[in-house]
């Protein structure tokens, strides 16, 4: 018999007419994971910890929109082709979140969120970069229990049992004598994403704590990092798919994503450095608009809830040494 990781055969239980599902509960505990450790690394850049939820109300719901609108438009035949079930795209348990949607329509949810709490998009992205990661390797568990998300069959000690499923039952489909129907072993394309966003995340903090990039180019990082992996990984993902030219649709979408980091990470070179930690070694940075304001803007003191004024003990004489004697070479 083939050694092989095994894939769960229910993916929702139910406690009394209430179904639990396995797949939600992975995105809830992947989005509470990030809004609790996003809000830790405001904090540590002298912003109110609160904003961090409240940025999470918009971007949350819209993400999920976004996400279940790009599977949709994505892989339409179910939902709209000859046999298709148009209710079903509201059946968001059932799985189908296109990450790109959701970071795409995520953002603008951000954006919203950002402008009514007074912090700056770029300053919010930083904060988010790597707890998004680790969000993402956490949520990808959700298709381990919907066996979904592999890639061609092998029989590598690490292939992944994948079973017939009932996406509405939330189950393996039974045979005759009530036992699941396998299908067979495959790359685990979901494990190999959870691991490369881990991956992402444990770079992004090295990065982040080896060079004072400019603001927002570490969400530029992690947008680079990610589409590489997911290129590669969606190269060899056999589920079913659309494709354009010959490849799957979700390949251009990285292309395409990457290239748009790319340009991004070189837009922002000559920006204001982004703001250290506040336990970060090194002096403390105070994030302004104009680099050249920073000394004054690092004098002020939070209070009121104002999230704009913000200060770290010492700031201003940091923050004078600082732009006073620069080391080019720590800034990206």
């Amino acid at each position: 018999m083939i050694a092989a990781i095994p894939s769960p055969e229910q993916g929702v239980w139910y406690l009394g007419p209430i179904p639990v599902r396995a797949y939600a509960l992975c995105l809830l505990v992947g989005i509470v994971l990030a809004g609790w450790w996003t809000r830790r690394r405001l904090v540590a850049r002298g912003y109110s910890g609160d904003a961090a939820l409240d940025v999470a109300m918009w971007a949350v719901p819209f993400g999920i929109l976004g996400g279940r609108l790009y599977h949709v438009l994505s892989s339409p035949q179910a939902y709209f082709g000859e046999g298709g079930q148009p209710l079903r795209a509201f059946r968001l348990w059932e799985g189908g979140l296109g990450i790109w949607g959701a970071v795409a329509l995520g953002a603008v949810g951000a954006w919203i969120g950002c402008r009514r709490s007074g912090i700056p998009l770029l300053v919010f992205g930083d904060a988010l970069a790597p707890a998004l990661a680790v969000a993402q390797a956490v949520g990808r568990w959700g298709n381990w229990f919907n066996n979904e998300i592999y890639g061609a069959p092998t029989t590598v000690p690490w292939a992944l049992t994948i079973h017939d499923w009932d996406f509405v039952a939330g189950r393996a489909v039974l045979d005759a004598q009530g036992r699941a129907v396998v299908l067979g072993t495959f790359h685990p394309t979901f494990l190999y994403e959870s691991l490369w966003c881990l991956l992402v995340a444990a770079v992004l903090l090295l990065v982040e704590r080896r060079y004072r990039l400019a603001r927002g180019r570490l969400m530029a990082l992690y947008v680079m990092l990610y589409t590489l992996g997911r290129l590669v990984i969606e190269s060899i993902r056999v589920d079913e798919a659309n494709h354009v030219l010959g490849l799957r649709l979700n390949v251009w979408t990285s292309i395409v994503v990457f290239l748009f980091g790319l340009w991004w990470w070189a837009r922002l070179a000559s920006g204001p450095p982004a703001a250290a930690p506040l336990d970060a070694p090194g002096p403390a940075m105070v994030e302004t608009s104009d680099c050249a304001a920073a000394p004054d803007a690092a004098a002020r003191h939070v209070g009121g809830g104002n999230a704009d004024a913000r200060v770290v003990p010492g700031a201003k004489r940091a923050a004078d040494e600082h732009f006073s004697d620069s080391d080019p070479e720590q800034t990206g």
